[in-house]
């Protein structure tokens, strides 16, 4: 295929009837989600509702049992993960893939080679990314020495150098001190305002996910319970009995 046309930016990301199941256990049941850029969507839900398993099917990291991704106008249900991100498509992940015993500059660098940035070009958005996300005094200490919250800020970092319409936040502001999070809000938005992405976000903290969302959607037991803004989802009871069970929605 034309390398033009694997790298053109597309409007829309898709996971159409999406199913997902793993040794006869459904891990995700006919969900539908899409995110266009320009836009950041949560993605939330109790521990083992699906949401990890989606991002992993929507990324190439694993594939449906049934159901399409689509990336604009293709079809991309069987891409490998390198061959979706060399069209625009990353991710963060929940636990580091850093190389650790590279410095954090390397790291942001190794991950804009990878996708065929030239060196000197790698450099420059290294640099500019190690800036925004304020690990520049960082830059030189290996990855594998640093503090959660840093590790997280380095995995956005190696998403963004290459320059993606699409990023996926698995859980990014795990580990964040919470008087860290509305820096990192900042962060996210300016992917979608500067950076010209749409989000996927994951985190269980829904201050940041109410503050920077512009759309939520939730899973619960990998199927999709609702979908809305985040004044809609605040004030669904059936999110509340997900995350807090019937009892506590019932003595509200």
């Amino acid at each position: 295929m034309d390398e033009a046309r694997e790298r053109r930016p597309e409007e829309t990301l898709r996971a159409s009837s999406v199913s997902r199941s793993f040794e006869g256990v459904r891990a995700l049941q006919d969900v539908t989600l899409e995110l266009h850029r320009h836009e950041v969507v949560g993605l939330i839900g109790p521990n083992g509702a699906g949401k990890s398993t989606l991002v992993n099917v929507l990324t190439g990291f694993d594939f449906p049992s049934e159901g399409t991704v689509e990336l604009g106008d293709r079809t991309i249900t069987r891409w490998s993960a390198h061959r979706r991100a060399r069209s625009g498509l990353t991710r963060t992940f929940q636990h580091s893939r850093s190389f650790r015993s590279l410095s954090v500059r390397e790291n942001v660098e190794v991950a804009a080679l990878g996708v065929g940035v030239g060196p000197r070009e790698a450099s420059r958005r290294a640099g500019s990314l190690l800036g925004l996300l304020g690990l520049t005094a960082l830059e030189r200490v290996p990855a594998g020495s640093l503090a959660q919250g840093d590790e997280r800020r380095l995995g956005v970092a190696r998403a963004l150098v290459t320059e993606p319409t699409f990023v996926l936040m698995d859980e990014p502001a795990a580990g964040l001190p919470e008087a860290e999070v509305p820096e990192f809000a900042d962060v996210v938005r300016s992917v979608r305002d500067d950076h010209r992405a749409g989000v996927l976000l994951i985190d269980h903290n829904m201050a940041l996910v109410m503050g920077v969302c512009d759309r939520i959607h939730v899973l619960d037991q990998g199927r999709t319970l609702t979908a809305g803004t985040p004044a809609e989802i605040r004030g669904n009871l059936d999110v509340a009995a997900a995350y807090l069970g019937e009892t506590a929605v019932a003595d509200a």
